[in-house]
């Protein structure tokens, strides 16, 4: 039985996710991701705008009125939540942790899915695969998606994306979209992805908290790493200690980005302070307009 807290947050997490799907979301989402193919459905009547190239001459000849054949679109797809649960996503400088920011996402994602029939799944990594859920369809399946990406108490604290990915692909042989979910602070999955995105959409989304960015004067502060549980004293106040911080942020920001460039891979970032709506929409435009 789950605690009465945890069902309030998932049902509240489920009312808010599936209204931005249906208002905002879902028809973008289908714009990008548009099945495996065609199928064929029926010969009907040709009506105006119809493309002369599927007139079906034998039955046009046979019934004397021009008919076309139509198709319809093979809609089903996998889609796959790659979560990163280390122990840095739980970081939460504002007004909420990296990790609460991926679900949410995860959930409107996973919404997105069903809503166009498709299935999806969820693969959750720290330094090794912790939990792997087989991609379905239909909200009971969704929900235990956004209950385990609230609930879940990984055993590691380290990331390990690569392993991740390799564990995916061979689980997976059908050709899925794959969303990955992390902080992305590492530097060495650039060989997974790439491998990943010769067979499978992979689409990572980068969650940021600002203060990786920027350091706000705090004075004097004990910082912890999170995945080895190092301490760290530093002195906020000091100008050029937060100057050299920034620099170093951005230099891994600029080293993350042309990593995923170099491997041609697109990519969404989420920052945990603004809302994610519009980064999303604004990518699945971009892919969009590419067709």
């Amino acid at each position: 039985m789950l605690p009465k807290d945890l069902i309030k947050k998932i049902k509240k997490l489920e009312i808010v996710t599936r209204r931005l799907v249906n208002e905002q979301l879902a028809g973008q989402y289908h714009s990008v991701f548009r099945g495996r193919g065609m199928d064929f459905d029926e010969v009907r009547p040709y009506q105006p705008g119809d493309d002369i190239r599927r007139i079906d001459w034998n039955v046009s000849a046979r019934t004397g009125e021009v008919h076309v054949k139509h198709f319809v679109e093979e809609r089903e797809l996998t889609v796959f939540l790659l979560v990163d649960a280390s122990a840095s996503l739980n970081f939460g400088s504002l007004t909420q942790r990296k990790r609460d920011t991926a679900a949410e996402i995860g959930a409107l994602l996973a919404f997105s899915a069903i809503k166009n029939n498709d299935r999806v799944g969820l693969l959750m990594f720290t330094d090794e695969v912790e939990l792997i859920v087989p991609p379905k369809k239909g909200r009971k399946h969704v929900m235990r998606i956004i209950s385990e990406l609230l609930r879940y108490k990984p055993s590691g604290a380290g990331t390990n994306l690569t392993e991740a990915l390799d564990t995916l692909g061979r689980i997976t042989r059908r050709k899925s979209v794959v969303f990955v979910m992390s902080d992305f602070i590492g530097e060495d999955y650039e060989r997974g992805l790439r491998v990943m995105s010769r067979r499978h959409d992979v689409i990572p989304v980068i969650i940021v908290d600002p203060m990786e960015e920027k350091l706000p004067d705090m004075g004097v502060c004990t910082f912890e790493d999170p995945e080895t549980g190092d301490l760290l004293v530093v002195d906020t106040s000091s100008r050029s200690v937060r100057a050299t911080y920034q620099e170093r942020a951005a230099a891994l920001k600029s080293r993350r980005e042309t990593t995923l460039r170099r491997s041609n891979i697109d990519f969404i970032s989420i920052y945990t302070h603004q809302p994610y709506l519009q980064p999303l929409i604004r990518y699945f435009k971009l892919r969009a307009s590419r067709y």
